[in-house]
């Protein structure tokens, strides 16, 4: 009997070791307090995104291809759900990212009610907007969903167009994609709907800072990600963006989603490069200071930290995390200050 949703689904891999799934250590002692869990089939995801790992256009089965930079085991959803009882304090979250598969829109409910049934934690729904309507999230959001994400990734539509719609021959549109997070923000209310982005698809720092002040003037938040090559993608071969563009989107996205600038604020060069914030160099020092522009940005758990913190998802563990799956201490902060400014060449 094959391993399908919604007996079955896979989890990160650092969702599988915090759940002692699977064994290993987190770089730097980091934790992972959401439990992701991504939906699965065996004829998999309809989507033909050119940066996916999870793309049809991608050779191999299903079930052996891995999402943001590793793989993603699957396990019983009552496994997991005995594994998350009995380790009620390490786990804050509990997400289901849908796949673009027609089965999957009946089979959240059934997962979430399953959830529901044998845990008391929160529930997030990355969802897919191209085969969901309104009454769909409003049905969820009964269900038990509080949160909700929109993978909107791209900060333009040409962009989307090119590697997510018609240029890979994908059944995703961009208006589509803005309408669903509308309706997920209506839904679920301002603040707990959102859309994720991934720096380094070929925006410039003008465009991705409009797109995060468009998301908030919706009434959402951003989740925000570094672009990392996923081998045997279409985009494999594309290096990541260099780190002193990623380090000022965090800034940009922080200073947005708390309020404390618009992105008329901002200042860019000629290219279109990010040069200043809008703010006072003592008051954007103190901003840089606390690390939490830097941190990963995600939905929160009860005690109002960011439960999905995806350890190293975007960038391999070392000295040049990308988003820190904790607070930046003394030599960090340092360093990203070292890093924001930096002028690297930016792949087009």
């Amino acid at each position: 009997m094959p391993a399908e949703s919604p007996e079955h689904l896979r989890t990160s891999l650092a969702a599988a070791m915090t759940l002692d799934l699977k064994s290993g250590l987190f770089y730097r002692n980091a934790k992972s307090p959401c439990v992701n869990l991504l939906l699965t089939y065996d004829d998999g995801c309809a989507g033909r995104c050119a940066y996916c790992g999870l793309s049809l256009e991608r050779q191999g089965a299903y079930g052996d291809k891995s999402f943001i930079r590793v793989g993603w085991p699957a396990y019983r959803l009552s496994d997991m759900m005995e594994r998350i009882a009995e380790r009620g304090s390490r786990v804050k979250r509990v997400c289901i990212s849908m796949i673009t598969n027609e089965r999957a829109r009946g089979d959240v409910s059934e997962i979430i009610q399953e959830l529901r049934n044998r845990l008391e934690i929160p529930i997030s729904l990355l969802v897919t907007p191209t085969i969901l309507e309104k009454n769909d999230l409003m049905r969820y959001k009964a269900e038990g969903v509080d949160m909700a994400g929109v993978a909107v990734d791209c900060a333009t539509p040409e962009l989307f167009g090119t590697y997510r719609g018609s240029g890979v021959g994908g059944p995703h549109t961009w208006n589509r994609y803005w309408q669903c997070l509308e309706e997920a923000i209506d839904v679920f209310g301002e603040g707990m709907a959102g859309a994720h982005l991934i720096v380094g698809l070929g925006e410039t720092e003008r465009e991705m800072a409009g797109t995060m002040q468009k998301v908030h003037d919706l009434g959402g938040y951003t989740h925000l990600f570094s672009f990392f090559p996923e081998k045997d993608s279409m985009l494999a071969e594309r290096p990541l963006p260099p780190i002193g563009q990623y380090r000022r989107m965090q800034l940009a996205r922080y200073l947005v989603d708390e309020g404390t600038c618009s992105s008329k604020d901002f200042k860019f060069d000629a290219t279109d490069r990010l040069t200043s914030f809008g703010l006072p160099d003592n008051e954007l020092a103190t901003v840089i200071e606390t690390g939490r522009p830097f941190m990963t940005s995600g939905c929160a758990g009860r005690d109002g930290e960011v439960a999905c913190n995806r350890p190293y998802a975007n960038c391999v563990p070392g000295q040049e995390i990308r988003n820190y799956p904790f607070t930046p201490d003394d030599m960090d902060i340092k360093m990203i200050g070292e890093q924001l400014w930096r002028r690297d060449k930016r792949w087009g």
